[in-house]
């Protein structure tokens, strides 16, 4: 009977493809699904034989750690540079993005105070 392993909901595309590698050079035979073409289904890899279920897991936990451990050494690298994306880089990169966004959330917050503010 087969078994979920992996969701690859909002999973980057290096990330899956890592984890693909991974499963291939410890010999899982597994299959994908896709979202579908209305994002209905369910993006995942799964394995055929459950009898390696723990294994999988415990490689992909191995794979994780490892890979968060790399995403914090290079950011911890970044703040000692001084070059950690911040709000006021994020507002000079995109000014336009950052006002829209702005301009939206004071919508959000008019509409819903207007019951309050204009009785």
């Amino acid at each position: 009977m087969s078994v979920m392993l992996f969701k690859l909901r909002r999973v980057e595309e290096d990330e899956a493809e890592e984890i693909r590698a991974l499963l291939d050079a410890h010999h899982f035979e597994y299959y994908e699904t896709d979202n579908g073409r209305w994002g209905l289904g369910y993006a995942a890899i799964w394995l055929h034989d459950n009898q390696r279920f723990e294994e999988g897991t415990a490689l992909i936990a191995e794979y994780q750690q490892q890979r968060f451990e790399k995403a914090r050494a290079a950011y911890l690298a970044l703040c000692e540079e001084g070059k950690q994306p911040t709000l006021w880089t994020m507002i000079q990169d995109r000014p336009a993005q950052m006002l829209l966004a702005l301009f939206a959330m004071v919508v959000v917050i008019l509409f819903a105070l207007s019951p309050f503010v204009f009785l």
